[in-house]
């Protein structure tokens, strides 16, 4: 009986079975490894092709250069200041809220070895607080190297404004900022200017006539977003066109794909569970968003790219409506007046450019008229 057991279990192992366990099991196990091992390569594949970074170089010491960094106290903003004074820089924190632009600027200090970042408060949503934080800047930093647009918002929240919310942080805002600071800048040159936009400019389609009107509802919101995004874009093309010879150069960046506040402050509270883990596996960290604008700022040699859009720390071609010269000087004069700019403080343009006739345009022909610029409430979302 022992030998017929023996023989049998024999036969059963040369028949590719094993004693206690289904024929099929191994196989499924091997099917179950396979299919993880597939997985696991395509996500090495798409993160190094698609998520990662490329590392920014560029001047190794910034030692004796100012920079100023919008929207700093987090995401990709922070870890944009971060490198800037690690490179020895002396670095604005250009934050809404003083209880976190003032706890990043001592994180930055830290972690950098490098005392010299600071806090000064600015909120883009509001005209008064752009012209109160560049009269403070003038008359305490006698230096202006490089100037990062960074800050932004993606959505309105809750709050209903009688203007474009979207469109005053993220470019009216800035644009005004930009001018201010324009005379410092210059007195430092060479210098650069860096705004930060999106890959979503190219949805974007500017409407001249409807520029400033409130933004209600998601749908609208999202066309704004993009909206905003196609002015950054066109504004660093004008602004590099408006200032050729002046030593200052500027460049439209795209972060790419970011695991940010700015990606999850306007999730239910309910779906960030779900979303949290897959934006943790596609998407890449602030230090890797904070690449691409680093390189604008820092890269030698770029000079000649001045007005261009990079993505992934190299220049990138924008569709037709992101590089239209008579859009982008038809929003530069529209901003100027939505910015309340005066005669006096806009930026000495060049002679002999943009005299086409608006009208022969396909986009819709700008009406002009000054707005009335109303202030929001103190507390804006950013």
């Amino acid at each position: 009986a022992r030998a017929e057991r023996t023989g049998s279990r024999r036969a059963a192992i040369q028949g590719g079975a094993e004693p206690g366990r289904e024929p099929g099991s191994a196989a499924g196990m091997e099917a179950l490894l396979l299919g993880a091992g597939l997985l696991l390569g395509a996500y090495v594949l798409v993160y190094y092709n698609l998520v990662k970074a490329p590392p920014c170089g560029g001047i190794a010491s910034l030692r004796g250069r100012t920079a100023v960094v919008t929207g700093a106290n987090s995401g990709i903003g922070k870890m944009t200041a971060l490198e800037l004074a690690r490179r020895g820089a002396r670095v604005v924190l250009a934050c809404r809220s003083q209880e976190r632009g003032e706890a990043a600027a001592f994180d930055l200090r830290q972690e950098s070895g490098n005392n010299e970042v600071i806090f000064m408060a600015l909120d883009l949503a509001s005209l008064a607080s752009v012209r109160a934080f560049a009269t403070a800047f003038l008359s305490s930093e006698p230096r202006l190297d490089i100037l990062i647009h960074n800050a932004g918002i993606s959505s309105c929240g809750q709050t209903r404004e009688p203007f474009n919310l979207m469109l005053r942080v993220n470019h009216v805002g800035p644009f005004l900022l930009t001018h201010l600071l324009l005379p410092r800048l210059k007195t430092c040159a060479p210098s650069r200017v860096v705004v930060v936009s999106s890959a979503a400019h190219r949805r974007g389609r500017l409407d001249f006539t409807r520029l400033d009107h409130p933004v209600v509802g998601w749908r609208q919101e999202l066309r704004a977003y993009a909206d905003s995004k196609l002015a950054n874009v066109l504004f660093a093309r004008e602004l590099a066109t408006q200032l050729e010879g002046t030593g200052i150069t500027c460049y439209a960046a795209h972060p790419g794909p970011v695991n940010s506040e700015l990606f999850l402050r306007h999730v239910p509270g309910w779906l960030r569970p779900l979303l949290c883990p897959l934006a943790w596996l596609v998407l890449r960290a602030p230090r890797g968003g904070a690449q691409t604008p680093l390189y604008c700022a820092l890269q030698e040699g770029i000079e000649p790219l001045s007005g261009r859009y990079f993505a992934n720390c190299r220049v990138e071609e924008v569709p037709p409506a992101a590089r239209d010269d008579r859009a982008a000087h038809w929003l530069w004069e529209a901003s100027k007046k939505l910015a309340g700019l005066e005669p006096g403080e806009d930026a000495e343009p060049r002679e002999g450019i943009h005299s086409e006739d608006p009208g022969a345009s396909s986009l819709s022909s700008p009406h002009l008229e000054e707005p009335t610029v109303s202030e929001p409430h103190p507390n804006p979302p950013q």
